[in-house]
């Protein structure tokens, strides 16, 4: 596909991934995700306490419960409880990925991330990197 018209549908998956997180019931922080492969969304994802617990995902001081699940792990662990495969897929992000993430997006075989904002570590787009998965961050959406 010609690089024109793949940035148009990076723009647009990640619009929706922007839209899919504004779902998550966290304040500091609400990031979505899509996994897209062979031009269809295979599952999305945004960022949230575990099914069967309370929606607040900040402690009393603000922090971010530990147990919160990130938008790529809910929308991988999606994509595992169907009968769909993430292998070679894409993953549209609203933020880079965290370390723990990372880990997963390389072992669910997801072969491309592409995201928005950057996350606070970088060293999860490091790993990402190091395990060949093409990576690449769209700065503006709108158009």
């Amino acid at each position: 596909m010609p690089k024109e018209k793949q940035l148009k549908y990076d723009k647009a998956y990640l619009r929706i991934a922007r839209e899919w997180g504004n779902l998550s019931h966290c304040k500091r922080k609400k990031v979505g995700a899509l996994i897209v492969k062979d031009r269809m969304i295979i599952s999305d994802g945004y960022n949230g306490t575990p099914t069967g617990f309370e929606n607040c995902c900040e402690d009393e001081e603000g922090y971010t419960k530990w147990y919160v699940l990130h938008a790529e792990a809910n929308a991988i662990l999606k994509v595992a409880s169907s009968t769909q495969s993430c292998k070679g897929a894409t993953l549209y992000i609203t933020m880079s990925p965290c370390k723990e993430c990372s880990k997963l997006i390389h072992q669910a075989g997801i072969t491309k991330v592409v995201y928005y904002m950057d996350y606070k570590d970088n060293s999860g787009l490091d790993f990402l990197r190091k395990a060949g998965i093409e990576l690449y961050q769209v700065t503006e959406l709108d158009n």
